[in-house]
């Protein structure tokens, strides 16, 4: 299961440890490597980025964020964490659990999800999917600018 900490960061599954925002790339990817394996990767914008796959699951991870624009606020170490569930699972429950607030987000039909979330979710975070069930779920170490 992993468990979204909202302002802290995710905790990973098997007892791995919890990728905390702030932290540095070789402690995120240690992490993560002791469930899963770990690819190299790239994000706009980002220093380092790295994924990994566990069980229908992508986790993408990245940090040491820099914005030229001034848009976006810069963060040292972990910045964000995306968890997207495999197109071929979207029909249904996910294998495994991504819980916030003891709600398995993967594990309903995404309406019942919003119903059970009233509105209440953390600025930091974002839900995503246009199906019956969600595709994918972001939480950054800053909150999420407005889509414009």
């Amino acid at each position: 299961m992993f468990e979204l900490l909202p302002e802290v960061g995710l905790r990973l599954p098997d007892r791995a440890g919890t990728l905390r925002f702030g932290m540095d790339e070789r402690a995120a990817q240690w992490a993560v490597a002791t469930v899963a394996d770990v690819r190299e990767g790239w994000v706009c914008g980002a220093r380092w980025a790295f994924s990994a796959h566990y069980r229908g699951l992508t986790l993408d991870v990245y940090g040491d964020t820099a914005d030229r624009r001034g848009v976006h606020q810069d963060t040292p170490g972990l910045a964000g964490i995306d968890l997207t569930r495999d197109p071929s699972t979207l029909a249904g429950p996910s294998a495994c659990p991504v819980v916030l607030r003891g709600i398995d987000l993967f594990g309903y039909p995404a309406a019942e999800v919003a119903d059970a979330l009233e509105d209440s979710l953390p600025p930091s975070l974002r839900l995503s999917g246009d199906g019956l069930y969600l595709a994918a779920v972001s939480v950054h170490a800053a909150p999420v600018p407005a889509e414009s």
